[in-house]
């Protein structure tokens, strides 16, 4: 029997965790890679550069329009991408390219004691000027390689940005 509401009434209590997905973009004009210097009222790494992500959302998963019906199970294709495209214009006001490269993966837990499963991708830039999110942000730098090291960075974010960088010059 199809799903009639998003609920966790279900789940197992230790199964739950946010789903969250970061994206290095990656403009092929100048070969560098955007960041983000993060809010000092940020919960997790303030002040810190980072890369546009966030969060998945119950609203992002409408089952009453699914992209497809899997047997009884609701789908929403391309999930990852929307969001990461969403995100990506509110965080920093462009646009990025559909496709995406898979960097890496990690699970945390946030000071607030929530679990957190990240999953980081590449993305080429499409359009658009940044413009940062009122609050969420408080600069920002396109990066190389040799760049990024005079940031104060999340831990990864340096690597991740010359690994996109070589996924996409190669």
């Amino acid at each position: 029997m199809k799903a009639s509401e998003i609920s966790t009434k279900n789940a197992k209590q230790d199964k739950l965790f946010y789903f969250v997905a970061n994206v290095v973009v990656y403009r092929d004009s100048d070969q560098k890679c955007l960041i983000l210097k993060r809010d000092g009222r940020e919960k997790v790494h303030p002040n810190k550069y980072a890369v546009p992500g966030g969060k998945l959302e119950w609203k992002d998963l409408d089952i009453n329009n699914p992209t497809r019906m899997n047997g009884d199970v609701i789908d929403f294709e391309s999930a990852i991408e929307d969001l990461l495209a969403r995100e990506t214009k509110e965080e920093a006001g462009i646009e990025i390219e559909k496709e995406l490269a898979y960097i890496n993966s990690v699970a945390y837990v946030r000071p607030d004691g929530i679990p957190v499963l990240l999953i980081k991708f590449a993305a080429k830039y499409k359009s658009g000027d940044v413009v940062l999110e009122v609050g969420g942000f408080t600069d920002y730098a396109w990066v190389d390689a040799e760049e990024i090291k005079q940031y104060d960075c999340i831990e990864g974010v340096r690597e991740e940005v010359e690994k996109t960088i070589k996924i996409f010059t190669a």
